[in-house]
Order: C-alpha cells, then sequence, then structure tokens
C-alpha cells in the first residue's frame, strides 16, 4: 500500500478553499480524511447493529438513516 493514494489530496485542498475561502494548513486535509473514515465505519459499524436488531439480513438504506444523527452527534467538535 506504499505509495498508494487513498485519496487526491489537492482535490481536497481545493475544495475546503472554496467553500471556506481560507488556505488549509499543511497535514489539514489529512486529518479530515482520517476523521471522514472513522465517523464512515462508526456509521456503517452502528447501521449493522441497528439492522441486525430490525430483523434485516443486511445493512439497508433505513437503517443507515436510522443511525445516521446519532452517529453525527458523536463526531461534533
Amino acid at each position: 500500500m506504499a505509495g498508494q493514494k487513498l485519496y487526491p489530496r489537492a482535490t481536497v485542498k481545493k475544495i475546503v478553499k472554496a467553500h471556506s475561502n481560507r488556505n488549509m494548513s499543511k497535514n489539514a486535509d489529512v486529518m479530515m480524511f482520517l476523521d471522514y473514515m472513522l465517523f464512515m465505519q462508526t456509521l456503517m459499524k452502528e447501521a449493522a447493529i441497528e439492522a441486525k436488531q430490525g430483523g434485516e439480513r443486511g445493512i439497508t438504506a433505513r437503517s443507515v438513516r436510522k443511525v445516521t444523527a446519532d452517529s453525527l452527534a458523536k463526531f461534533r467538535g
């Protein structure tokens, strides 16, 4: 995996700059990406639990929607 890019850093920096009208510090995009990945992992884990409790065979859009608000609340700063 060494040398393989997980996401386009320049593109992320341009998007953030366009939305915030500010420059980013050196590794802020890395921290944003890692926080995003951690959020997605938590969301999927919670959705899997919700789906299992609801008797579903797999994760559905419904189970993801049910846990989205709680997962977002955990990641608010």
